[in-house]
Order: C-alpha cells, then structure tokens, then sequence
C-alpha cells in the first residue's frame, strides 16, 4: 500500500523542523489544488502519512514548506523578503503501491530534498 510522508531537519541549528507548517496539493489540470495541511511535529515530521492508500494517485504534487515563518518563530534575524521563504517543492508519484518519503533539509540560506525511504 502507497504513501507519502514527509519530516524537515532544520540545517542551520542541528535539529528537527518542529512546528514548520506544511501543505500538499495535487496538480489538477494546469493548477494545484491543496489537498492537506500539518504541522511538523517535535521530531519534525507529520503526525501521520499525508497521502496513504487509494488517496495515494498517480500523478504531480507540491509540497510548499513555510521555511521562513519557521526560522522568525525561532528569532532568527531574516532580512525582508527573506532569501529562503516558501520552499516549493514539486514531485511526481508514478508508482501509487510505493512509499514516497520527500524530506526538507532547510536553513535561512538553503535548502535540500530528495526522495528518501
């Protein structure tokens, strides 16, 4: 059974992406329509998978990361508009039985991902 998860380690300090907001969506025609939104928990990751099962389709995602409100809750001096802001991250799930893991390694000035296990 497919799903797709997803955790943010926070590069800059050395530790989990806690409480950064996250949001999905699926690409419907030529626009993306948000489909879920968490927060990341202490470990930096959702609570639960954010697509599982036969919610898990075929198909263009996005992942749009608030990197920036994460790093000025901490009281981190960004300049305005900040270098790293909204991280959009867009994917493609060809596979629904496979398990999609997108982590976000992030700091104010960077920014990574990947497709982990």
């Amino acid at each position: 059974m497919g799903r797709l998860t997803t955790h943010v380690l926070d590069t800059a300090n050395g530790k989990p992406g806690d409480g950064m907001l996250v949001t999905l969506s699926r690409r419907a025609g030529d626009r993306y329509e948000a489909i879920v939104s968490v927060t990341t928990n202490a470990d930096g990751r959702a609570d639960t998978p954010l697509l599982e099962g036969g919610a898990l389709l075929p198909g263009r995602y996005r992942l749009v990361f608030a990197a920036g409100a994460y790093f000025r809750r901490l009281g981190v001096a960004l300049p305005e508009p900040p270098f790293v802001d909204e991280v959009v991250i867009d994917f493609g799930v060809a596979d629904a039985a496979l398990h999609y893991h997108v982590p976000l390694l992030v700091s104010p000035w960077s920014y990574s991902t990947y497709r982990g296990s």
